[in-house]
């Protein structure tokens, strides 16, 4: 392992040893000043993790929480200077988490808390005018495609996973019940919310996201899919944009 390799790995698991050749300005030893900084950088990325999972951190308490995102910083390191992007990881490794493993819907939650930070950082733009749908063919209603927003991210969950959010971020006192749930993250000025998606609201999502005809997305989003309610949705929190010219 080369001696920046030892540098950073140290940095992230206080169990390692100073590496070696550490010195002062003055040649001395630099272990202690090593110390200080690698407490600096784990107390920051730690507290990187508990401020960009606020649900979890609700979900699990301070101290759990803080051994939690100690564990999770010494196995991913960051891969941006830029903190509000660390944490991509932090919900496949709570997944893996034996001692987690009764709060099987933790992952899902954090990944609304993640879907939430992306979409506040998302580029704005500008929204779809509802006026384009007034189509009155409808065939070429259907051949038209939309755009999502950049803002607009999904969660597809087993468990009542915005439901759970909103009880840990004190948004509702209800407490969660409930089955599956697809989660749209929608930014409709600054601040983004997590809604509930209609029947097949995340099948047609995905497929406008691949670019798919408004008819073609209908139609694989399925059986029982209400797309005046989904559109109103959208629409109502401008999570669809007008399509940029190609080329």
């Amino acid at each position: 392992m080369t001696h920046a390799a030892q540098f950073r790995a140290g940095l992230l698991d206080a169990r390692l040893p100073v590496p070696p050749g550490l010195t002062d300005g003055q040649g001395r030893p630099a272990g202690r000043r090593y110390a200080v900084y690698r407490n600096n950088v784990a107390v920051t990325l730690t507290e990187a993790i508990i401020t960009g999972f606020p649900a979890i951190a609700s979900l699990l308490g301070a101290d759990n929480m803080q051994r939690v995102a100690g564990a999770f910083i010494r196995q991913e390191q960051p891969r941006t200077p830029i903190l509000s992007q660390y944490g991509a990881g932090f919900p496949a490794f709570l997944a893996e988490q034996d001692q987690l493993s009764h709060l099987p819907y933790l992952a899902d939650v954090a990944r609304i808390d993640l879907a939430m930070r992306l979409s506040y950082h998302a580029a704005d733009h500008t929204p779809l005018n509802p006026a384009i749908l007034a189509q009155p063919d409808e065939a070429t209603l259907m051949a038209t495609r939309l755009s999502r927003a950049p803002s607009l991210e999904t969660v597809s969950s087993r468990w009542p996973a915005c439901s759970i959010w909103r009880y840990a971020m004190g948004r509702t006192a209800d407490k969660p019940a409930g089955e599956a749930e697809d989660v749209a993250i929608l930014r409709a000025e600054f601040d983004p919310v997590p809604v509930v998606l209609p029947t097949g609201g995340q099948r047609f999502l995905d497929a406008l996201r691949a670019d798919a005809t408004l008819g073609d997305a209908i139609a694989a989003a399925g059986d029982g899919f209400d797309v005046a309610a989904t559109l109103t949705l959208l629409l109502s929190h401008n999570a669809l944009a007008t399509p940029q010219p190609k080329g």
